[in-house]
C-alpha cells in the first residue's frame, strides 16, 4: 500500500526542505529482516567490540558536529548554539556508553539461603533482546536519538528506529556515518514516517523490546499496538519547579525561565508550573518576568538567540490557542506571548483557574503560569495535582524541606536549587504516573535493554 508522503517545512521560513516517504509495513519489513540478520550474525560480538564500536561513532559525530548541528537548527528550528549543545551532549552520551559497558555485571545468587538450594551454584547474566525499535520525538534529534541507540548497541542488540519528521534527516545522515564508522550493515537503521510506519514497526513480531519517548497519547496507542514485549517509555510533563519563601529568588527566578522557555520550551521537563510561595511572590513574579524578557526570541541561525520558531506554525498556535483557553476563563497575563509565524515569545500567565488546560495539560512551548502558596503542604498538594510525574524541582535552603519533597513529591526524579529542565547522562531519568516507565541513562538504558538470564549449577 502506498502512503502520501509527508513534507518537511523549515520552521523559520516555511520552504519545503524535503518530502519524506511513509515507509509503513513493507519498509519497517525489509529494515527489520536486515537487523535480524545482523544480530545473528554479531550477537556474540564480545564487549571491546561492542565498545569499538561505540568509540568510532562518538568519533564520527564529533568530527561532524557542525553539520548536524546545522541540520537540526534547519529541521527543528532550534537556535544554534543550543543545537551545538546538543550535539556535544550527544558524543559524551555515546562516549559514557562505551566507558560504562565493561562494567555490566551479572551477579552470584546465595542458592543456600533455602535448604534445597545447598549444593547448588547460580549467577544471571544480562543477555540482549535481539531487534529493538527506538521511536524518537523531534525536539532533541541527536541527544534523543544517542539515548536509544547508543544503549542499545551496548546491550548488544540491533536496533531500527522510527524518528518524528522533523528529526528523521538527523538519524538517516547519523546511521550513514555510523556504517562509515564501522558499524555493520543493519546494526543500526532508520525508517521514515509518522503514525503508520511506527505502529508497523513496534507491532512487528521480530522486534522483541520497544524504547520511546513522546506524547502519553503516542506512547498509550504504541503500547497497545506492540503487545506483549518490553516497552520502555519516556512521555509527557507539566513539570512544577516550587520556590520556598527561604529560597534565592533571583536564582529561581533565572534559572526557572531558562527551564521553561529556551528552546521554544519545547521539552518534556521544561518548567510549566511555577508554585511560589506566597510572602515571595512580588519578588519573584518581577525577577521572573525580567529574566524572561532577557531572553532573545530571534533566528535560529542567530548564535545569540535564545528561542527561535517552535517546530512548526500548528504547534505555535496550538500554545497561544492554551493561553486563549486560560484568559477566558479568568487568568490575566504578567507576560503575554506573542506569535509570529511558529515563533512565540515567552509567555507568563498568574490567577490561573485550575480547571485550565494550562493546569491540566503539556504545554510543549514557550509558557509558565505562576501558583501561590501558603505552606508546605499546599505546594505539595498543587505539584501533585497533575496525571504527570517526570521531574520537577524546589528551590530552598531547608534541608528538612528538600527532604519532605523528596519523599512526597510524586516524581520519578526531583532536584533541589535546579530547575525542572536540569538533566544529566549518569542518573537515573524516567517518570510515574503518565509520564512513562523505565528508565534512561546510561547505566539504566543499558539495563532496560538488557533481559537477565539465570543459570543454575548443580556442584
Amino acid at each position: 500500500m502506498t502512503h502520501p508522503a509527508i513534507d518537511l517545512i523549515n520552521p523559520q521560513d516555511g520552504s519545503l526542505i524535503t518530502r519524506l516517504p511513509e515507509q509503513g509495513e513493507a519498509g519497517v519489513a525489509a529494515a527489520v529482516v536486515a537487523a535480524e540478520a545482523c544480530f545473528a550474525a554479531h550477537s556474540k560480538a564480545p564487549v571491546h567490540q561492542r565498545v569499538a564500536w561505540l568509540k568510532a561513532a562518538a568519533v564520527a559525530l564529533q568530527a561532524a558536529a557542525e553539520e548536524f548541528a546545522q541540520i537540526i537548527r534547519e529541521d527543528v528550528g532550534k537556535p544554534i548554539r543550543v543545537a551545538r549543545g546538543e550535539v556535544k551532549r550527544g558524543v559524551e552520551f555515546i562516549e559514557a556508553c562505551a566507558a560504562f559497558l565493561p562494567q555490566l555485571g551479572g551477579e552470584v545468587l546465595a542458592l543456600d539461603a533455602t535448604a534445597m538450594g545447598a549444593g547448588n551454584f547460580g549467577f544471571t547474566r544480562h543477555v540482549p533482546y535481539g531487534v529493538v525499535a527506538g521511536i524518537t520525538p523531534f525536539n532533541a534529534p541527536i541527544n534523543l536519538l544517542v539515548q536509544k541507540v547508543a544503549p542499545a548497541i551496548a546491550a548488544g542488540n540491533a536496533i531500527v528506529v522510527k524518528p518524528a519528521p522533523a528529526g528523521t534527516r538527523t538519524a538517516q545522515r547519523l546511521a550513514e556515518m555510523f556504517r562509515a564508522a564501522g558499524w555493520p550493515e543493519g546494526l543500526f537503521s532508520v525508517v521514515s514516517g509518522d503514525r503508520i510506519t511506527a505502529a508497523a514497526l513496534v507491532s512487528h513480531p521480530g522486534v522483541r523490546a520497544v524504547s520511546f519517548t513522546g506524547s502519553t497519547s503516542g506512547g498509550e496507542a504504541l503500547a497497545r499496538a506492540a503487545g506483549a514485549k518490553k516497552f520502555v517509555a519516556e512521555l509527557g510533563s507539566n513539570a512544577a519547579n516550587i520556590v520556598l519563601a527561604d529560597a534565592d529568588v533571583a536564582d529561581a527566578a533565572k534559572k526557572i525561565a531558562g527551564a521553561g522557555f529556551e528552546a521554544s520550551g519545547q521539552q518534556c521537563i521544561s518548567a510549566q508550573r511555577v508554585l511560589v510561595a506566597r510572602t515571595v511572590l512580588p519578588a519573584f513574579l518581577e525577577a521572573f518576568v525580567a529574566a524572561a524578557k532577557a531572553l532573545k526570541v530571534g533566528r535560529a541561525d542567530d548564535a545569540t538567540s535564545d528561542l527561535g520558531p517552535m517546530v512548526t506554525e500548528a504547534a505555535a498556535k496550538r500554545v497561544m490557542a492554551l493561553c486563549e483557553d486560560a484568559i477566558a476563563r479568568g487568568a490575566r497575563y504578567a507576560l503575554e506571548p506573542k506569535r509570529d509565524g511558529a515563533t512565540v515569545s515567552p509567555g507568563i500567565l498568574i490567577d490561573l483557574p485550575f480547571q485550565a488546560r494550562l493546569w491540566c495539560e503539556e504545554v510543549f512551548g514557550p509558557v509558565a503560569v505562576v501558583v501561590p502558596f501558603d505552606d508546605i503542604d499546599e505546594a505539595l498538594k498543587l505539584a501533585n495535582d497533575s496525571d504527570f510525574g517526570l521531574q520537577g524541582a524546589v528551590f530552598t535552603r531547608d534541608l528538612g524541606a528538600a527532604f519532605r519533597f523528596a519523599e512526597d513529591f510524586d516524581i520519578g526524579a526531583l532536584w533541589v536549587n535546579q530547575a525542572s529542565r536540569f538533566r544529566l547522562d549518569m542518573y537515573p531519568f524516567g517518570g510515574v504516573k503518565q509520564s512513562g516507565v523505565g528508565r534512561e541513562g546510561v547505566r539504566y538504558a543499558i539495563e532496560e535493554l538488557c533481559q537477565i538470564k539465570f543459570i543454575g549449577i548443580k556442584a
